[in-house]
C-alpha cells in the first residue's frame, strides 16, 4: 500500500507554473530526480511508490519505463521554456526509487545523456542512483560510471540477518562490501545507508552494523531513525503485537554509538542522519533539498518545486504513462507555498544542518523575541555557542537528540 498523496490544487495539463516561480532562477540551482518505482519485493517498512511488479500490460512495466522517463524529460524542458526560466545546467541528478538498478544500467544511461542533451551538466556535478546490494554486477556499475555516473548509495540497512529479516530485505549480507568496492574499482564515490531502531534490534547489533559499515570504508554513510508510517506491513504488524518499537532510550543510545563510532573512524556529521569523509562526499543533491533549490521529479510519483511552486505526479505507473504518451503534464496535483510555510520548512531542514540557520533570517522572522529563544537555548546546551557568536544557530550533539524541541522553538508562530 502506498502513500496518499496530499489533495492540492488542480494541476493544469500542459503543465505551466506561474511566471513568478521562474523570477530569479539564475540565482538558484537547478537539480533532476528521477523516481523508478519497480522493486523485486515491497519491504514492509516501505512508504514510498513502489510496485513489485515489472510488467502491468498495455505496454507499461520496466521494459518501457526509459522511453516515458525520456519523454517527461522533453515536456519538462519545453514547459520550462515556455514559461520563462531561463536556462540552466543540472546541479545534481538523484536516481531513487524504488530499486533504480532494477532497470538495466543501459537504460539508466540513456536516461542520465537525455537529461544532460536537454539541460547540460554543471562541471563535476554530482549524479547517483541507489541501488541494492544485490541489484547489480561489477559490470553494471562500471556502466554507469563510463556513463556519467559519479555517485552509488547503496541500501545496506543493516549487517544482521535477523534484522533485515524483520524489515523484509532480501540482500545478502556479505555481498555489502563486495558490491562497495566494485563500485570503488569503478571510480564512483560510495555511500551505505543504515537504518536503527528496527524492532526488537539490540544496542549490540546496531553497532555491529555500524562497524561493519565502516570497515567496507565507504565515502559517506546514512544512519536514519526507522519512522513506521500508517498503511505499511510493519506498522500493521506493530498494531497486531508481532513486533514492539523501541523505547526512547534505547534510540537515543543507538545514535550516540553511532556518533562515536563514526567520528572515531574518520566521519563527521553534517546533516543530522548523515557522515561523510569530507565536504566533497556530502550529498550535494540532498542539500539542494534541504536549501529549497529547485528541482524537476521524473517518474510515477515524483515530487518537483520551482520556486515556491510545488506538485506531485500521479502515482500509479499506468496513469503515469498514460499521461505522458497523451502528451500532458502528468502532475496530479500542485500548491503554491506562502511565505510562513516556505520559512517553517527552511529552519526545519536546514536546522538539521552543520550549517545551521542565520540568525539574521531568524531576525527577521522572530523580532526581539528571537534573543531570549537564543540564550536559553545555549544553556540548555542545545546550540553551538560559538557558533552562534558568528551569526549560525547550530545544534550541539545534545541538540540533534533533542532536535524536534529546539525546532519547535525557533519556527514561526502559525495562527
Amino acid at each position: 500500500m502506498t502513500p496518499a498523496q496530499p489533495l492540492g490544487l488542480p494541476a493544469p495539463l500542459d503543465g505551466s507554473i506561474p511566471q513568478e516561480s521562474t523570477i530569479g532562477a539564475e540565482h538558484r540551482a537547478f537539480s533532476l530526480y528521477v523516481h523508478v518505482p519497480f522493486c523485486s519485493i515491497r519491504c514492509g517498512y516501505c512508504d514510498f511508490n513502489t510496485y513489485a511488479v515489472d510488467d502491468f500490460g498495455n505496454g507499461v512495466g520496466l521494459d518501457s519505463y526509459a522511453q516515458d522517463a525520456i519523454a517527461e524529460l522533453d515536456f519538462s524542458a519545453r514547459v520550462l521554456r515556455d514559461n520563462g526560466a531561463p536556462a540552466r545546467k543540472l546541479h545534481t541528478v538523484f536516481f531513487g526509487g524504488g530499486t533504480p538498478t532494477k532497470l538495466p544500467a543501459r537504460d539508466l544511461v540513456r536516461i542520465l545523456q537525455h537529461a544532460i542533451d536537454l539541460f547540460g551538466l554543471e562541471d563535476n556535478a554530482e549524479v547517483t542512483t541507489e541501488a541494492n546490494p544485490d541489484s547489480v554486477t561489477a559490470e553494471d556499475l562500471q556502466v554507469l560510471a563510463d556513463g556519467g555516473f559519479t555517485r552509488v548509495s547503496f541500501g545496506m540497512q543493516s549487517a544482521v540477518p535477523e534484522v533485515l529479516e524483520v524489515l523484509d530485505r532480501t540482500h545478502t549480507p556479505a555481498n555489502v562490501p563486495k558490491v562497495v568496492q566494485w563500485a570503488k574499482d569503478a571510480g564512483l564515490q560510495v555511500s551505505v545507508d543504515l537504518i536503527y531502531g528496527t524492532p526488537g534490534e539490540t544496542l549490540e547489533q546496531w553497532v555491529q552494523s555500524i562497524k561493519s559499515a565502516i570497515s567496507y570504508r565507504p565515502d559517506h554513510i546514512s544512519a536514519y531513525s526507522l519512522i513506521v508510517e500508517d498503511g505499511t506491513k510493519l506498522a500493521v504488524q506493530i498494531k497486531r503485537g508481532q513486533y514492539e518499537l523501541p523505547d526512547d532510550d534505547l534510540m537515543a543510545d543507538m545514535y550516540t554509538e553511532a556518533e562515536k563510532l563514526l567520528s572515531s573512524a574518520g566521519y563527521r556529521w553534517y546533516e543530522v542522519s548523515n557522515f561523510s569523509t569530507s565536504p566533497q562526499t556530502q550529498s550535494t543533491h540532498n542539500y539542494a533539498y534541504w536549501k529549497n533549490q529547485d528541482w524537476w521529479g521524473i517518474g510515477p510519483g515524483a515530487h518537483s518545486h520551482i520556486n515556491g511552486t510545488r506538485w506531485w505526479n500521479v502515482k500509479h505507473p499506468v496513469a503515469y504513462s498514460g499521461r505522458i504518451r497523451n502528451n500532458q503534464s502528468p502532475a496530479a496535483a500542485r500548491e503554491i507555498l506562502e511565505p510562513s510555510t516556505r520559512d517553517f520548512e527552511n529552519i526545519m531542514l536546514m536546522l538539521r544542518t552543520v550549517e545551521g540557520v542565520s540568525t539574521s533570517y531568524l531576525q527577521e522572522i522572530h523580532g526581539e523575541a528571537l534573543e531570549p529563544k537564543l540564550q536559553w537555548l545555549v544553556l540548555q546546551e542545545l546550540i553551538d555557542s560559538t557558533e552562534l557568536a558568528n551569526g549560525r544557530v547550530v545544534l550541539t550533539f545534545k541538540g540533534r537528540l533533542l532536535g524536534d524541541a529546539v525546532t519547535r522553538e525557533l519556527l514561526p508562530e502559525t495562527e
